[in-house]
C-alpha cells in the first residue's frame, strides 16, 4: 500500500490514531506521530502473537491481516513469515503460503519446523518431489519427528514409491507406538500393492491402538467385503460409520489417500442397502453433507 495509507492503517490497528490532535492555528502543518524502530518492532511482535492466537482457533479472517502487517514490520523475522505462510495454507492460498515459507527458510535455513511446513505446503500443491526434498531436509536436522516422517511417507506414496512410503510410516511408528495413522496408511499402501492380508493386519493393529477411529475399521470392512467376507464386512462398516459418518463419502476417502483399489472396494460396500440404511438414519442430523456412493 502507499506509505501514507500504511501508517494510517497502522495507527488504527494499534489504537493510536485517535490520540493525535492537530496543533492550534497550524492547519497547514500536519502533526504526525513518530514511532522509533523499537516501538515498531514491539507492535510487529504483538501483531504476530495475536495472529498466531487467532489461527490456533481457526479464526483466519482475524489472523491474516495481523500476520500480513506483522511481517511488514518484522521483515527479517522468520517466525513471522512462518506464521503468515501457515495461515495462507489454511485459507487455500497455497502459492502465497509457499512464498512466505520460503522467505522464512531463507532467513532461518536450519529451522526444521520451517522445512516441515514447507514440505507439507508442497504436498498440498501436489509437488511431491519438492515436498520430499523439504521434509527430508528437515529430518536431516531433526530426525525423530513422527509427524514429519508420516508426511514424508504420504509424499512417497503419492509419488508411487511404495517401499519408501512404508519405510517412512514404519519409522514414524517406531518413534511413537501410539501413532495409529502411520500403521493405517501403511495398510493403504499394502492394499494398493495387492498385499491384502498384510493390509488387514495393519488395520487391525491400528484399530487396536485407536478403537474410536473409524478409518481402519472401514478399510477392513471394504477389504473383507470385497473378498467375500460379506457379514463381517457389513458389521465393521456399521461400526465405523456410527463412529464417523464422513467415511460414507468417497471424496473424503480419496482426500485421506485411499487408493484406487480400496476406493473400488469401498464403493461396492457403501452401495449396499444395509450400509445405505445406516447412512440414511443419521445423515439428516449430521453436521456435514454426505455424498452417497454412486
Amino acid at each position: 500500500m502507499p506509505q501514507r495509507h500504511f501508517w494510517i492503517s497502522l495507527l488504527v490497528a494499534v489504537g493510536l490514531a485517535g490520540t493525535v490532535e492537530p496543533a492550534r492555528g497550524q492547519a497547514l502543518i500536519p502533526h504526525t506521530l513518530q514511532l522509533d524502530a523499537e516501538q515498531l518492532e514491539e507492535i510487529g511482535v504483538s501483531l504476530i502473537q495475536e495472529a498466531d492466537r487467532w489461527a490456533r482457533f481457526q479464526q483466519y479472517e482475524q489472523a491474516l491481516p495481523r500476520a500480513e502487517l506483522g511481517t511488514e514490520l518484522l521483515p527479517d523475522n522468520p517466525q513471522a513469515w512462518g506464521i503468515l505462510g501457515n495461515i495462507y495454507i489454511n485459507v487455500d492460498r497455497i502459492e502465497e503460503g509457499i512464498d512466505a515459507l520460503e522467505t522464512a527458510r531463507s532467513l532461518s535455513p536450519e529451522d526444521p519446523a520451517v522445512r516441515f511446513a514447507l514440505g507439507l505446503a508442497h504436498f498440498q500443491a501436489q509437488e511431491y518431489d519438492r515436498a520430499i526434498a523439504e521434509l527430508q531436509a528437515g529430518l536431516d536436522i531433526e530426525p525423530d519427528v513422527p509427524g514429519a516422517l508420516f508426511d514424508l511417507g504420504n509424499a512417497y506414496y503419492m509419488r508411487g514409491d511404495y517401499d519408501d512410503a512404508i519405510d517412512s510410516y514404519e519409522e514414524a511408528f517406531d518413534r511413537n507406538g501410539d501413532f495409529w495413522p502411520a500403521i493405517n496408511n501403511a495398510g493403504l499402501v499394502r492394499y494398493e500393492m495387492g498385499q491384502i492380508d498384510r493390509a488387514l493386519n495393519l488395520w487391525r493393529q491400528s484399530a487396536d491402538i485407536a478403537p474410536r477411529q473409524a478409518e481402519p475399521k472401514l478399510a477392513m470392512a471394504a477389504a473383507l467385503y470385497a473378498r467375500g467376507d460379506v457379514e463381517q464386512g457389513l458389521s465393521l462398516a456399521e461400526e465405523a460409520l456410527q463412529l464417523d459418518l464422513r467415511y460414507a463419502d468417497l471424496d473424503f476417502l480419496e482426500l485421506n489417500l485411499w487408493g484406487d483399489r480400496l476406493l473400488m472396494a469401498a464403493r461396492q460396500l457403501l452401495s449396499t442397502p444395509r450400509v445405505q440404511a445406516i447412512v440414511a438414519q443419521t445423515e439428516e442430523t449430521a453436521p456435514f453433507s454426505i455424498k452417497r456412493a454412486q
